[in-house]
Formats: C-alpha cells, structure tokens, sequence
C-alpha cells in the first residue's frame, strides 16, 4: 500500500524486509540444491562448479567446503578492488555450499538418460528460480558477480569480455582438473539468462526506488537506485 504521495507506505517496510530476508536464504539454499541435481546428472556443471569439481577432485574436500573455500578466496580479492560486501555477500559463500553438500548427501546418482536429462532440466531451471529469488532480494552481490563488476570498473573492459574470459578460465581449469564439462554446461549458459530474468520480474520486492531489471552481456541485472549498483548473475 502507498500514501497518497506516491511514497511507500512505511508500514510495509517490516514485511518487505521479512520477504527479502525468506527469499535470500530460500533462493541461496535452492541454489545448492539445484547445482547438486546437476552434479548427480552427471551431464555437466555450470561453468564455476566445474571447477570447484575438479578442485574437490584433486583436494578429496567436498565440493561445497570447496565452493566455499573459492567464494572466501574471491572476496580477498574484493579488497584491491574496493568492493563492498553485502548481507547476501556474505551469506552466498556460506550458505549454497552447505545446501550443496547436503543435497549430495541424500541425492542418488543417475544412471541412464531417463533419469540424467530430468535431473539436469529440473537443476537448470531451479537454478535460475533461486537466481531470481536471492539477486530480487536486494542484499548485495555474489563475490563472483562482485569480481567481474570490480573488474570491470577497475580496467574499463567491457563486462561482456570480463565475464567471458573468467568463466571460459574457470571452466578450462576445472575441466583439466576433472571437473565435469557437457550438455548440460551448455544448455547452463543458453539458458540461465532468460530463465534468471523471467524470475527476477516474477520475483522482485517492492523498495525505494523500485528495481529495473534487464539483460547486460549476457548476464542477469537488477538495478535499485542509481544504475551503477548493478548485481550480476555469475
């Protein structure tokens, strides 16, 4: 409900922070458990799984612990490039890796294209529901998304190159490390953009502001505010 001038009612404030906070943690937590149906798929991994794949490969650490590992070693690099972390900064690097690890937990493996390519679509498509829950939600950047914004404000690159040249090096990486590359990659990245921007429109919480959200290279973008706060899809 708004006043008659225009302004947000600020007795809706405790309620669209309670939805943001439930959409946070909802959406972080459905993230690890849609990448853990793409682990069990066996028919490939979004482009930073396959390397904490291989990482856990070589390490004989978890892939969510390694995830978290990777998440905490990014954020260092938010430093030099004078990022500042969010709520669901902070909560993306703690939070998916423990919902990953225990979906892995009671989650069987496939055996069969019967049972594989189900598990691959449902991951991909739940993948983009939780990207559209937590990135709505308004509580700050993934440290991977901070990395790519960081940088791009750092050299002046466009965020098209950024992106591509960082997840084509962490899919080479995680691929020679043994992580698992396939159809199901692919399909990942034709597919996460329209799905994380559909959910995001579906998904978006009211604020001051309002939130526009749009595609920018490829990636999934919600701006509140000023247009330079900007929170990319990884």
């Amino acid at each position: 409900m708004s006043t008659t001038s225009g302004t947000p009612d600020p007795g809706t404030a405790p309620r669209h922070l309670i939805r943001r906070l439930l959409q946070l943690y909802v959406g972080l937590t459905l993230y690890g458990f849609s990448s853990a149906l793409l682990v069990r798929s066996g028919l490939g991994l979004e482009p930073w799984n396959v390397l904490h794949q291989g990482l856990a490969e070589r390490t004989g650490l978890t892939m969510g612990v390694v995830l978290t590992a990777v998440g905490a070693a990014v954020l260092l690099v938010w430093i030099p490039l004078r990022q500042k972390p969010g709520l669901g900064t902070v909560s993306n690097v703690l939070v998916i890796g423990i919902a990953m690890d225990g979906s892995l937990w009671f989650l069987p493996h496939a055996h069969g294209l019967l049972a594989q390519v189900p598990l691959m679509a449902g991951g991909i498509v739940l993948n983009g529901v939780a990207t559209g829950l937590y990135i709505a939600a308004r509580f700050g950047p993934g440290p991977r998304d901070g990395l790519m914004t960081g940088l791009h404000r750092l050299t002046g690159r466009s965020l098209r190159l950024i992106r591509t040249t960082i997840e084509v090096g962490v899919v080479l990486t995680g691929f020679l490390l043994g992580g698992s590359l396939g159809i199901g990659t692919v399909l990942y990245a034709v597919t996460i953009g329209p799905l994380a921007q559909f959910f995001l429109r579906l998904f978006t919480v009211p604020g001051q502001g309002g939130a526009v959200v749009g595609r920018r290279a490829g990636s999934t973008v919600v701006a509140a505010g000023k247009p330079t706060q900007a929170i990319l899809r990884r």
